[in-house]
């Protein structure tokens, strides 16, 4: 007999509260994931070419041999960064070595290589560190030896947590990204110098270390609330010259804006942009010079303002302008000669209120203009499509993206937000239920969240793939933009699709091609089609097949046929049921094994209970868009009615499914059970069924009791089983592989279960509710 779950008191049970409306648990569900995860556009940032660029892995390639052919053995260079961490955690971490590499994080050794790292360097070494809430500094110590100085240093995780670092404050400008690093050290630095915790505490409880912890620890604490914490940081700071170059020298800034930053190439074109903040109803006075062969012209609110003449001295340009923000954007053309070429345009002192201000906020930035070029004459964009910050400028050779003056600095989008704007594949799920929500219960703002998340992704798409090649790894996309697998691609590529039919996206067809592109022509196949997974993010995923991969591959190949209108696409996902059900399915129990594992050529013999899901949810999608007369559609059919009835014999008691759904010892599993009621009431009014009765009872009482012990009346949702490895021992599943609360894997499946078990009880005639197109 299976266990009630205590997730939570009954009393705080949605089904307490809901007055018995399944559209306030959907209302209660979908308004807490957004009231957690507001939209949160992407952070820019200055980035230095000059720096140590990430490698495909996101990690940073730090070779110091390289960038001091004189570093002699004995000597020592030093990295240095800085990392926000929301919370006290455990981030995985990664190392190759050139030569002896120690990592201190806020003055506290996270690791030290051994005598085989220094020797290989293609070993990767992982590791985890302890990171503090709030700021972390980060310093790397690299010993030269006759072999090498210098490592490959970064995340552990590259689909979990790419990682990037950001420049330490007073040796730059706050908020640029990268490392910056010191020249050639005659002696070792000691530990105490190094930014850390307050002397004399402990990490997190205020309270004095022991001597001998104290000095293991190292350093100061609290760094960035103290102003001891600063001090450190500070001296840190003047210890030595830091690289890249921060500042332009003299002469580069004598030589003028334009010249310093794009060199002189005649006939070129470069643009400017910045904002003018007019305080008054007297509009604004500018004043100011250009150097230059030819004259500049100046634009306000895309209309030509004025126009600067080089050589002319100090110009004032009186503007009638309106109170409040206006964009302001200086276009230039280098011509022959060897003089400057620049300008300067300032608010003039004494006029009416008035500032000029960064266009759009970019941390690490100085100054307040942004720069965009060199173009050829015909290559240049239109002074209309400039002010923005999601989209590449120009074409081919001369493609690029905004600048900013300081030595060999880009600005680069890099997405910091815990969920919103991110792409991977729970949120596919997450965004699709969402979507489906806004229009069962008519409330666009469900909705409009899910497209707006969407089409940030998907608006930036062209851009994360330049910024990949330009840069090694991308800030922003990254699944995406370097898709290796289907997890990366099919889920949120399915939800995309959904989304562009509701109101076409910007770059959605672009990243829905490149998906199709990479499932039908790159993903691994064994010779009759079936697509697995020859490598993986470890080692125990080569040569497998999931079921859960007929998730990440047949709703995206099912609906692309739809948009692309190449039924290919459409006879893929067919195919692929029918050779998944080959390998995976269990006739006499009706179920599925979790994962086909070729290095021993058998199943694992677990049936995991999401991964049935997904079978069951995806065979239900695809079968929603398969015309009627497809000759395989039969097949499919009866392989839904064999799965339906082998679930139907699992559920427990209460109405749910578990972890492993044979054992009713192991926990309810939350997001299993919502694609079972899903899958069920989706056949029942399709009329894929034909002794529907049983499974009408089966979907009323799993939901009843989803909403009874799963979700809280916040709205909140338990018993979602985290992101799963495999193995062939069910203890992995029931004891290892634990539940989280409002985990992504499972909040879109529970939306979709509820709109499915409403809109099979209003064709039933049970309940009525307004009618909503299938999508």
């Amino acid at each position: 007999m299976a266990l009630i779950p205590e997730y939570f008191p009954e009393h705080d049970s949605i089904a307490r509260y809901a007055g018995g409306d399944s559209a306030n648990v959907l209302a209660a569900v979908a308004g807490r994931y957004i009231g957690a995860n507001p939209p949160q556009p992407p952070v820019y940032r200055v980035h230095s070419r000059s720096g140590f660029r990430r490698r495909s892995d996101c990690r940073y390639e730090m070779n110091l041999g390289e960038r001091f052919p004189e570093l002699e053995p004995g000597q020592f260079v030093y990295g240095w960064s800085k990392l926000w961490s929301e919370q006290e955690t455990e981030a995985p971490l990664a190392a190759s070595c050139y030569g002896p590499l120690k990592l201190f994080i806020n003055g506290r050794q996270a690791f030290a290589s051994n005598l085989n790292d220094d020797v290989f360097p293609e070993r990767r070494t992982s590791f985890r560190a302890t990171l503090d809430k709030g700021w972390n500094h980060l310093v790397l110590e690299f010993a030269a030896t006759a072999t090498g100085c210098g490592g490959v240093v970064g995340t552990g995780s590259v689909k979990g947590s790419p990682l990037h670092v950001l420049v330490p404050a007073p040796a730059r400008q706050s908020g640029g990204e990268g490392w910056i690093y010191s020249g050639p050290q005659a002696a070792r630095w000691p530990v105490s110098a190094l930014p850390g915790r307050r002397d004399g505490e402990a990490a997190g409880t205020g309270a004095p270390e022991p001597g001998a912890a104290r000095v293991a620890a190292g350093g100061l604490a609290g760094y960035g609330a103290d102003a001891r914490g600063a001090a450190a940081e500070a001296e840190l700071a003047a210890r030595c010259a830091w690289y890249p170059a921060g500042q332009w020298t003299p002469r580069e800034m004598a030589d003028g804006n334009l010249s310093r930053i794009f060199g002189r190439v005649p006939g070129a074109k470069a643009l400017a942009w910045c904002k003018l903040d007019v305080r008054s109803t007297q509009g604004a006075v500018l004043h100011g010079s250009y150097r230059g062969a030819a004259p500049a012209t100046v634009y306000v609110d895309g209309q030509l303002a004025a126009t600067l003449q080089p050589g002319s001295g100090v110009t004032q340009l009186p503007l009638q302008l309106g109170y409040g923000i206006h964009e302001l954007i200086v276009e230039a053309v280098c011509g022959d000669g060897d003089g400057g070429w620049g300008f300067e345009l300032e608010v003039l002192p004494g006029s009416p209120p008035a500032a000029l201000i960064q266009p759009y906020p970019v941390e690490g930035m100085t100054g307040t203009w942004l720069y965009l070029g060199p173009f050829s004459a015909a290559g240049a964009p239109t002074i209309a499509e400039l002010a923005a910050m999601d989209r590449l400028f120009g074409s081919g050779a001369e493609q690029t993206f905004w600048r900013v003056d300081q030595p060999d600095s880009w600005v680069r989008p890099y997405l910091e937000s815990g969920m919103y704007g991110r792409w991977n594949y729970p949120l596919g799920v997450t965004l699709y239920g969402l979507l489906r929500t806004g229009a069962e219960l008519s409330a666009p703002h469900y909705s409009e969240y899910a497209q707006r998340h969407i089409g940030q992704c998907t608006a930036l798409h062209e851009y994360a793939l330049w910024d990949r090649d330009q840069y090694g790894a991308p800030g922003i996309n990254h699944q995406l933009a370097m898709m290796d697998s289907l997890d990366d691609c099919g889920s949120f590529g399915a939800a995309m699709l959904e989304a562009h039919k509701l109101s076409p996206l910007r770059g959605a067809e672009q990243a829905a091609a490149d998906i199709a592109a990479y499932i039908t022509e790159v993903q691994d196949r064994l010779p009759d089609g079936a697509l697995y997974r020859v490598r993986g993010t470890v080692d125990f995923m080569q040569d497998t097949m999931w079921c859960d991969d007929l998730y990440m591959s047949t709703p995206f190949l099912a609906k692309y046929a739809q948009l692309s209108g190449d039924s290919a696409y459409q006879e893929d996902a067919v195919s692929q049921f029918l050779l998944y059900k080959k390998r995976l399915f269990q006739p006499e129990p009706g179920i599925m094994h979790h994962v086909y594992d070729y290095k021993f050529d058998r199943p694992n013999g677990v049936p995991w209970g999401r991964g049935n899901g997904w079978v069951i949810f995806s065979l239900a999608e695809l079968l929603s868009v398969l015309p009627e007369s497809h000759a395989r559609r039969p097949q499919l059919l009866e392989f839904l009615r064999q799965l339906s009835k082998g679930y139907l014999r699992l559920q427990d008691e209460q109405g749910l499914w578990h972890q492993v759904l044979t054992d009713p010892e192991s926990y309810a599993e939350a997001s299993c059970t919502s694609m079972f009621i899903y899958a069920f009431a989706r056949s029942v009014r399709s009329g894929w069924l034909p002794e529907p009765e049983a499974y009408i009872a089966s979907a009323i009482q799993g939901w009843d009791a989803l909403s009874r012990y799963c979700i809280d009346k916040q709205g909140n949702v338990y018993g979602v089983c985290r992101g799963s490895g495999y193995s062939f021992n069910p203890l992995y599943y029931k004891e290892e592989l634990s539940w989280q609360l409002n985990d992504t894997h499972g909040i879109g499946i529970v939306l979709l279960a509820g709109i499915e078990l409403r809109r099979m009880l209003a064709a039933l005639g049970a309940e009525q509710t307004e009618p909503m197109r299938v999508i």
